[in-house]
């Protein structure tokens, strides 16, 4: 990230550092740290070094962290023994160690609670018998059944398991929840069409789509402090389907994000690879542009903040230079959206806030691949 127009840094320091609210929580300043999966949990369980990658960023300015995504408390919930988890007795002891220190740190944390459905294989741990599920047992880009179509009791499962994560999450101490709806994961397989082929209530129109999601959203709403912020995290692209939607028009997105707002969503983590692409045509709104103009509620922008170059070609270590704030700094000042969250410049430097809040911007370096291998 360079300054491209005089006063930049001060201007980036001073629109970046506004305080901004979600429900009841006072987030700082308007940086948050994006998700991001790292694998540095053995048997699901964030251990000290998990504790100190997160402090790290919130001691150096971060307002809010939402953490990596951790599986929800349902068997075919992920695929890996080293994503941490979020349920059982030693997960969520380590996770309360993590809240305590990024609290100490000045910091706001939420746990991002998941599950990845049709992603999964059979065999995959931590639960190598349970079985891949899914609305309609499909994957992203597939129209082979190669997993179970859900029953209405694997559906109800799911939403418990999601409530019972939120509920721990307020228990020990995170100021808030984001729910993973996004990147063609279970929920965002009923979401979108393309792996949603159901024709009972949970299938059908884009309102009957959503209802597994807001049957999810409502469950958490009900387990949770009215003032503990609910977080959903969507996207239209799904991982290989750059160009899939939810809603091909503003009005479409709509009557997907309806249901969500009305069960209890207090604010939208909208997900794409470029924040300052427009949406739909004839207007310049990013999708976290339209879905606050849409829904009324704060929004979360991500999609390449401090990066240029492909999305992809960064995780596959080919490089990536840096682009300018000054466009994002006009969003953020037309209150187009209320936070943004960083990713990989976070992974790379773990300082990236505190430097662009005190216009440093002579010291951001590019985003180099290598901090994936990493918890620096």
């Amino acid at each position: 990230m360079t300054a491209t127009a005089p006063g930049t840094a001060s201007r980036a320091a001073e629109i970046l550092s506004r305080p901004t609210t979600i429900n009841g929580l006072t987030v700082p300043n308007r940086i948050a740290m994006a998700p991001m999966t790292r694998m540095f949990s053995p048997d699901g369980v964030p251990g000290e070094d998990v504790l100190s990658y997160y402090a790290r960023r919130a001691a150096a300015g971060v307002g809010l962290i939402v953490t990596e995504g951790t599986y929800v408390g349902h068997p075919s919930a992920g695929l890996s023994d080293r994503v941490p988890r979020f349920h059982g007795e030693e997960p969520l002891a380590g996770w309360a160690k993590v809240v305590e220190a990024v609290h100490a740190a000045g910091g706001t944390i939420m746990p991002q609670i998941w599950h990845i459905g049709m992603v999964r294989t059979a065999g995959d741990p931590p639960f190598p018998e349970a079985p891949a599920i899914g609305p309609s047992g499909i994957r992203v880009g597939s129209d082979e059944v190669t997993g179970k179509a859900m029953t209405q009791q694997d559906i109800d499962d799911v939403i418990a398991a999601f409530a019972r994560a939120a509920a721990d999450a307020e228990r020990i101490g995170f100021d808030g929840v984001e729910i993973h709806g996004a990147h063609g994961y279970l929920i965002d397989q009923f979401l979108w069409a393309g792996t949603n082929r159901r024709t009972d209530a949970y299938g059908g129109d884009p309102v009957s789509r959503a209802r597994f999601a807001a049957e999810i959203v409502a469950a958490v709403r009900d387990q949770v402090s009215p003032g503990f912020p609910v977080v959903f995290r969507y996207s239209q692209w799904k991982e290989g389907f750059y160009d899939a939607r939810l809603g091909e028009t503003p009005e479409e997105l709509e009557s997907v994000l309806a249901p969500l707002v009305e069960a209890g969503v207090d604010a939208f983590h909208a997900s794409t690879r470029r924040y300052w692409r427009p949406e739909y045509e004839g207007s310049d709104l990013n999708l976290a542009g339209w879905t606050k103009k849409l829904t009324g509620k704060p929004t979360i922008t991500v999609g390449s903040v401090g990066l240029d170059g492909v999305f992809q070609k960064a995780f596959r270590g080919e490089g990536s230079g840096v682009h300018d704030i000054d466009n994002l700094l006009d969003r953020m000042e037309r209150d187009e959206f209320d936070l943004v969250a960083v990713g990989r410049a976070l992974l790379h430097d773990p300082r990236w806030a505190e430097k662009v809040l005190t216009g440093r911007f002579d010291e951001l370096t590019p985003y180099d691949a290598a901090a994936l291998k990493t918890l620096s």
